[in-house]
């Protein structure tokens, strides 16, 4: 196994819900992220799924230091970046970057791309001196496939697609070991998206980078991640390597989530069983007590009320050679059929 680069150990966010104007009182806490934790190795891709709501950018802000983690630890090389504020924090950053979601605004209208992809040398100028500033901004659009004379346009001269790798290239412009892709192609169409993830793939292996990626696409999450971890609710659900999630997965919300996808194979699709969630996703300010996704659940019994299950390789998978022995948090984890993404 690859060192781990990035540890995340029981990381919590709570959002406090206040009334109130002249004095504000708390009277709750929105738990957007609850007590997760994962690794990110060196070189590899990690991917994060889950609906719309269930922490997945939280998660990243947090990764970044762009929000206060409520407790837990960010580990970056044995150093929790949680815990660092002013120039440690900034020297942090500059090996985690992110590109984030929507490239319309993300990116400043009034400055050019130029002006964009050069900022990170402004504010760590060890980096480019002054006088090579100009040349990297080229070499960088240049490796993202613009056209290195565009450094003068704006980011409205550009279509999605380009404007994402203007992101792209913005975070590359510091040479970090850790990029958070925060949803980076859901805003574009797809031939575009196939693009997009091309360049992120060969970037990888030209860099040496590792990579979290955010998506709602399980396939498109599928084709570039190493390994994926399911969130529900602000808790991880499930985590393993593609074949164990989509070929094999425990849990069942991934389950659920697998047999909701599109299959373009008639014959398939008549044979796979589709899981119909019933009732609403309930609020991360009141979430259910025990197992999170027990609301919703097929399985859900007495000891799912009262009992949080661990995110862990299940009993009866445990000391077995099989792509079910991975870690999911549910108290009846076992293997189902499901026609998941291709």
């Amino acid at each position: 196994m690859a060192e781990a680069i990035l540890e995340v150990r029981d990381l919590v966010k709570h959002f406090p819900l206040t009334q109130g104007i002249v004095v504000k009182k708390q009277i709750g806490a929105v738990k957007a992220v609850d007590g997760i934790s994962f690794d990110l190795y060196r070189g590899e891709t990690l991917g994060i799924v889950g609906e719309s709501g269930c922490g997945k950018s939280t998660v990243a802000k947090l990764l970044m230091n762009l929000e206060r983690a409520t407790s837990g630890q960010v580990l970056y090389k044995g150093e929790d970046i949680t815990r660092l504020s002013g120039r440690a924090l900034k020297a942090v950053r500059r090996n985690i970057q992110m590109v984030f979601q929507d490239p319309y605004t993300s990116l400043n209208p009034r400055m050019t791309v130029g002006d964009i992809i050069g900022e990170p040398f402004e504010i760590h100028p060890e980096v480019a001196p002054k006088g090579d500033r100009r040349k990297k901004v080229q070499e960088l659009l240049d490796v993202v496939g613009l056209n290195p004379e565009y450094i003068n346009r704006y980011p409205h001269q550009f279509s999605g697609g380009q404007r994402q790798r203007i992101g792209i290239a913005r975070g590359l412009a510091l040479n970090p070991e850790i990029i958070i892709c925060d949803e980076p192609v859901s805003a574009l169409d797809v031939s575009v998206q196939a693009q997009v993830i091309n360049l992120m793939g060969r970037l990888q292996k030209e860099f040496d980078l590792s990579y979290m990626f955010i998506a709602h696409d399980l396939s498109i999450v599928r084709h570039i991640s190493d390994r994926v971890g399911v969130m529900y609710l602000g808790k991880m659900v499930e985590i393993g390597d593609d074949e164990q999630i989509y070929e094999h997965p425990t849990h069942p919300y991934t389950q659920a989530l697998l047999s909701a996808v599109p299959v373009p194979d008639p014959e398939s699709r008549e044979h796979r069983e589709r899981i119909i969630l019933t009732g609403d996703v309930p609020s991360p300010a009141n979430p259910p007590s025990g197992c999170r996704f027990r609301t919703r659940c097929w399985k859900a019994q007495d000891k799912c009320a009262t009992e949080a299950p661990l995110l862990a390789v299940p009993e009866r998978f445990k000391g077995v050679d099989s792509p079910a022995a991975h870690e999911s948090a549910c108290h009846f984890a076992e293997e189902k059929d499901v026609v998941g993404a291709a």
